[in-house]
C-alpha cells in the first residue's frame, strides 16, 4: 500500500446515510459503518443505541490522500449534517447521533478546524455550529448487516432517509448556500 493511505472518520447521525456520499468515488478505498468515542470495549448496535455506551455512530474512510485530499472529504462532510444540532441529527435523536470529526493526525485536525472555521464564516446557518473536532479513538467495525445499507436494503433505507428529513434539510440550508 502506498504511503498516501490514511483513514478520515466522521459522525453525521444514523451512519446508513453518511456511507453513499463518499462511496465509490475515485480515491476512496473502503468506507465502514462503526462506533467511536465511547467508554465500553466491542460495543454492540444494540448498545450503542440507548445512548449509554458514549459511542458516536461513525463511518471510517480508508482513502489515498494524493487522489481524494482529506480538504475534499470534509468539502463533502459538512453538507451532509446539520452542524447545529447538539442532541442528534434529524429524526436520530441522542448523544450516538451527534455530529463530530474525528482527526487521526495533526494535519486532519489543522484542516477540519480550519474547514469548521470557513463555514462559520459563511453565515449559512443562525445558530452555531456545534460539531466537535475529536481525536480519533478506537474504532469498532458496525454488524455486517449495518455495511453498505443503502447498497443491500435500498428501499428501507431511502424510505428511513426521506422520513429523517436529511434530505429536506441538504436542500434548503446547503444546495442554496453552495461556493
Amino acid at each position: 500500500m502506498s504511503n498516501a493511505i490514511e483513514k478520515a472518520t466522521f459522525a453525521g447521525g444514523c451512519f446508513w446515510c453518511m456511507v453513499q456520499p463518499f462511496d465509490e468515488l475515485p480515491g476512496i478505498i473502503k468506507v465502514e459503518s462503526g462506533y467511536m468515542g465511547g467508554h465500553s470495549q466491542n460495543p454492540t448496535y444494540q448498545e450503542v443505541k440507548t445512548g449509554e455506551t458514549g459511542h458516536y455512530e461513525v463511518v471510517q474512510i480508508t482513502y489515498d490522500r494524493e487522489i481524494f485530499p482529506y480538504e475534499r472529504l470534509l468539502q463533502l462532510y459538512w453538507p451532509q449534517i446539520d452542524p447545529t444540532d447538539p442532541d442528534g441529527q434529524f429524526h436520530d435523536r441522542g448523544s450516538q447521533y451527534r455530529t463530530a470529526v474525528f482527526y487521526h493526525t495533526s494535519l486532519q485536525k489543522e484542516e477540519a478546524e480550519k474547514s469548521k472555521k470557513q463555514l462559520e464564516q459563511k453565515n449559512i446557518f443562525k445558530k452555531p455550529i456545534v460539531t466537535q473536532i475529536l481525536p480519533a479513538s478506537e474504532f469498532y467495525l458496525a454488524e455486517e448487516e449495518h455495511q453498505d445499507f443503502y447498497k443491500k436494503e435500498p428501499n428501507h433505507y431511502k424510505a428511513d432517509r426521506q422520513k429523517s428529513g436529511r434530505d429536506h434539510f441538504i436542500e434548503s440550508h446547503w444546495e442554496k448556500n453552495r461556493g
